[in-house]
C-alpha cells in the first residue's frame, strides 16, 4: 500500500470497526449500552422496545458508509460523490469528538472522571480523525478532485 493512502486506510478501518462495535452493542444488548454510556437505551432494551436496535442500526450505517468514503479516498473504491466534502465532514466529526479527551483527561487527573474508558473513547475518535485530515490532506494535494467524475 503506498504511503499516501494509509491515513485514509487506517480511517476506514477505525469507522468499520467502531460499526462493528455497535453491531455487537445490539446483540448484546442492555449490559452492552450501558457499558458504552446510553443508559437511556440500556433500559428501553431491557423492556423490549425496538428503539435501541433502530438507533444503533443508523449508527452503524453511518460508520460503515463514512468507512467507505474513506477507502474512496484511498482509491480502494470508485470515487463516491462529493468526495473531498464528505471526508473533511467526518474528519471534523470524529476530532471535535476525540477533543473532548482534554477535558476527559483533567477529569481523570482530578479522580472525577468516573469511567477512564470515554478517554479511551475519545483518544480513538482523535486518531481516526487526525487521519481523516492527513488523508484529506493527500487528496487535495492531488489536485482536481474526483467528484466531478463521481456525480
Amino acid at each position: 500500500m503506498k504511503a499516501p493512502r494509509f491515513p485514509l486506510v487506517a480511517g476506514a478501518i477505525g469507522s468499520f470497526f467502531i460499526a462493528a462495535l455497535h453491531l455487537v452493542i445490539i446483540f448484546v444488548g442492555s449490559p452492552g449500552y450501558r457499558y458504552f454510556g446510553a443508559p437511556d437505551l440500556a433500559v428501553l432494551a431491557e423492556r423490549g422496545s425496538l428503539t435501541p436496535v433502530l438507533v444503533t442500526s443508523g449508527i452503524v450505517l453511518v460508520f460503515t458508509v463514512w468507512g467507505f468514503f474513506a477507502l474512496s479516498g484511498a482509491g480502494l473504491v470508485r470515487p463516491l460523490p462529493y468526495l473531498r466534502t464528505a471526508v473533511s465532514l467526518i474528519a471534523a466529526a470524529y476530532t471535535l469528538r476525540g477533543l473532548l479527551l482534554i477535558p476527559e483527561l483533567l477529569r481523570l487527573l482530578s479522580a472525577t472522571l468516573l469511567a477512564p474508558r470515554v478517554a479511551v473513547f475519545s483518544a480513538v475518535s482523535l486518531c481516526i480523525g487526525l487521519a481523516h485530515f492527513a488523508g484529506l490532506f493527500t487528496l487535495v494535494r492531488q489536485g482536481p478532485s474526483h467528484e466531478s467524475r463521481a456525480a
